[in-house]
């Protein structure tokens, strides 16, 4: 990725997807040029969450809702340290951010970032345009020389696809590091990070859980050697079939029976690790408006969801696995996606989606009530 930070707002910019399809705007952010996988968010807030959110890292994402930036941009609600988006699409950005906490606009912050963007585009028209066709591979292209159509796409299709790609490590912490539990400390928590977003373990801190994060390529024994009270491994970016260390860590921890909880590619680990499949969705799940039934109540959730890779798993049955029986435990409503599993003769489980609630909705928040249920049945 190449950018420039001087003023955009009157830069010609050129959105090229790999089967042809060319957007022309304005730059957005950054002037430059970016590659990725253009994916959609239905999401009509939250915009800062979702771009700093780690499992978006390799992906351009194109905004549904069309007015984005209004409440600009803060220090308090960032899900890591850094944007992680590759490129971002908008139809129509604030020209003034008006809120209390906004400390600068959303523009100013991308172009910090060397963000680069697109504005002015029918985004209605590319969603249902990936919709339609799938997510595929895109650049954005912007500045005072443009190279010509044929040159822009053939640079798009020289670009890496995200099937196949291994991306956790690139995301992940380099070093553990520890989050305290908020108040009396009842539980240790070995996290494995593939992506981890902040509000995560602050959520565990909350019920009293002290957080050891560790990165991406742990092994089993670094799990073990901060003796958990339960083992937690979070979302990341790219395609499971590659993730084969995390999947060996994860059979461990079902060897062993430890209390186990997995969201969004933790969800994916744990239906690797029982013997499922995985695959590619056409065009995925990304938002906050996502609806999920929890089979085991029934209730219906309105989720958070950024994944692009499911689970294969048989909805109508129970399954026999290595570890015991297992069984789907969400489904979405939408297009049955399997969005949960759990085992029936041990303490693990997962979901597919982001029960954290940054940037809301805070239906699953529960989630993380049953994870601490599941270690006082097994400390009692």
């Amino acid at each position: 990725m190449t950018t420039s930070t001087r003023g955009a707002a009157k830069v010609p910019a050129v959105l090229v997807l790999e089967d042809g399809r060319i957007f022309r705007g304005r730059a957005y952010g950054a002037v430059g040029e970016t590659f990725g996988e253009a994916v959609f968010s239905t999401g009509m807030t939250g915009y800062q969450e979702t771009l700093t959110d780690p499992s978006y890292h390799r992906q351009v994402v194109v905004m549904t809702a069309p007015h984005v930036g209004n409440t600009g941009v803060n220090d308090e609600d960032p899900e890591s340290a850094r944007i992680w988006v590759s490129g971002y699409v908008v139809r129509d950005p604030a020209r003034v951010s008006s809120n209390w906490r906004a400390q600068r606009s959303l523009d100013e912050e991308l172009r910090h970032q060397g963000v680069v963007g697109i504005q002015g585009i029918d985004t209605r028209a590319l969603t249902r345009h990936l919709r339609e066709s799938g997510a595929m591979r895109v650049g954005i292209f912007s500045g005072s020389a443009l190279p010509d159509d044929g040159t822009m796409l053939a640079e798009v299709r020289q670009q890496p696809e995200m099937k196949g790609a291994n991306l956790s490590a690139e995301v992940a912490t380099k070093e553990t590091y520890v989050v305290p539990a908020i108040g009396e400390k009842k539980f240790t928590v070995a996290a494995v990070d593939l992506g981890i977003k902040g509000m995560t373990p602050h959520r565990m801190a909350e019920r009293g859980i002290e957080v050891h994060v560790l990165p991406a390529t742990a092994t089993a024994e670094d799990v073990y050697a901060v003796a958990p009270d339960g083992v937690f491994f979070s979302n990341g970016p790219g395609d499971p079939a590659t993730a084969d260390g995390p999947v060996a860590v994860m059979q461990e921890v079902l060897r062993r029976k430890t209390p186990l909880f997995g969201i969004c590619f933790g969800n994916q680990i744990l239906g690797r690790a029982l013997g499922f499949g995985t695959y590619k969705l056409k065009y995925g799940h990304r938002g906050i408006n996502q609806p999920v039934q929890d089979r085991t109540t029934g209730k219906v959730e309105v989720t958070a969801h950024n994944h692009g890779f499911a689970v294969d798993a048989p909805l109508d049955k129970v399954s026999d696995t290595p570890f015991g029986r297992a069984e789907v435990s969400h489904v979405c409503l939408n297009d049955n996606v399997v969005e949960g599993l759990q085992l029936l003769d041990q303490p693990a489980f997962s979901v597919q989606y982001h029960p954290e609630a940054a940037a809301g909705p805070h239906d699953a928040a529960y989630l993380f009530d049953r994870f601490v249920s599941l270690m006082e049945a097994e400390r009692a």
